[in-house]
This record gives structure tokens, C-alpha cells and sequence, in this order.
């Protein structure tokens, strides 16, 4: 039991360390709005890891069997919600309410959300999640529920501390940025993620028609 927390805890640190569009995301966010917005952002990334270990451990065979036939279409229509995120991330002005730097740093249920919806539409996160339970090992057969609860809660706690941690560091350098450095930051990043969502919808379309 206690082997299979320490797994699953890695598991969840693991999953949330690869440079994607939520990456590029929580560091917009822990510059621009500061370690809360961060956060909030990473912990809906977190949220998403957790459904996604759920499916691993009971609805394995049916997710790959959808995902294999419908990966085209899932790659478009997860390539156009990462794509329009990032878009509005980058026309957007976080500062544009704010008189000072330091007002802008509150939680916002918008950043948990825009964190949980991005990584819920990346195809790529799933099977990382299902790769990771493969490479560690991690098999909850013969578990009740409750020990099955510990373990999916330990692989989200791997990803909250993880993206804590993120945040917090960068949250530490925004003050020595000027509020329209942050600002170049903001727009760079919501243009990178875009670009993902491009290529992820490309792609899908390439499959799908060829």
C-alpha cells in the first residue's frame, strides 16, 4: 500500500513536468498575476491528471479504444480549444484593472478553470498518465475503494506540490520585470500556446483526410 502511495505521488509529480501549453500557461500566469493566479492555473492541470488516472485504473481498455479510433478528431478538437485559450491569453491585459503590480495577485476560479479545460483538451496528457502508471508499475488490483482514494489522492498531491512550487519560484522574480516586459511575457506566451493548438489541429486534420 504504502509502495503503491509513493508511485503514485511520483506519478502525479511526473505528469505535470513536461513543457506543454499548461506549462507555458502557469508560467504566464505566476509573471503576470502572480503565485495565487499560478497556482489556480497548475491545480486545475492537477484536477485534469486526476479524472485522467481514474480512467487509467477503471476505464483503461475503453479510453484507448476511443482514442484510437477517434484520435483525429480529438486532436482538432483539442488543437482549437488550446488554440482560442491561447489567443485570448495573449490579447488579453491582465494589468488593465490593476494600479499597481502587486493588486493583480488574487485567486480566480477563471485561472482553475482555463487550467482544467487546457488540460482536459490536450490529447497528450492522458497518455502520458498512462504511460507513467505502466512505467512505474502502479496496479491497484485488489483494492477496496478507500485504499484506491489514497493512492488517485496521493498522484494529485504529486501535482499540487508540483506546480506550487513552480509558481512560487516564479512568482519571486515578477517584481524585477517592468509592468510592460509582463506584459511582452503575457502575449509571447498566449501566442506559444496558440501555436500548439495549431499544430495539434493540423495534425488531426492530416490524419484525418489522409
Amino acid at each position: 500500500m504504502l509502495l503503491n502511495i509513493i508511485k503514485a505521488f511520483c506519478v502525479g509529480l511526473c505528469a505535470s513536468i513536461p513543457l506543454g501549453p499548461i506549462a507555458i500557461m502557469v508560467v504566464q500566469k505566476s509573471l503576470s498575476k502572480g503565485v495565487k493566479s499560478g497556482f489556480m492555473t497548475g491545480l486545475g492541470a492537477s484536477t485534469a491528471d486526476t479524472v485522467f488516472a481514474v480512467v487509467a485504473l477503471f476505464f483503461l481498455a475503453i479510453a484507448q479504444n476511443l482514442m484510437e479510433k477517434y484520435s483525429a478528431e480529438i486532436l482538432i478538437g483539442g488543437g482549437v480549444v488550446i488554440a482560442v485559450i491561447g489567443v485570448l491569453l495573449a490579447v488579453s491585459n491582465p494589468f488593465r484593472k490593476a494600479d499597481q503590480i502587486d493588486k493583480v495577485d488574487k485567486v480566480s476560479s477563471k485561472d482553475y478553470f482555463q487550467g482544467l479545460l487546457m488540460a482536459l483538451s490536450n490529447p497528450g496528457a492522458i497518455l502520458i498518465i498512462f504511460g507513467l502508471f505502466a512505467s512505474f508499475g502502479l496496479d491497484l488490483s485488489g483494492y477496496g475503494l478507500t485504499e484506491t482514494v489514497i493512492v488517485i489522492l496521493s498522484l494529485s498531491l504529486g501535482g499540487v506540490l508540483y506546480w506550487f512550487g513552480v509558481s512560487y519560484s516564479l512568482s519571486l522574480f515578477r517584481k524585477r520585470f517592468k509592468m510592460s516586459t509582463l506584459l511582452l511575457i503575457n502575449r509571447i506566451a498566449g501566442f506559444a500556446i496558440a501555436g500548439i493548438g495549431v499544430c495539434l489541429f493540423g495534425y488531426g486534420l492530416y490524419e484525418l483526410l489522409f
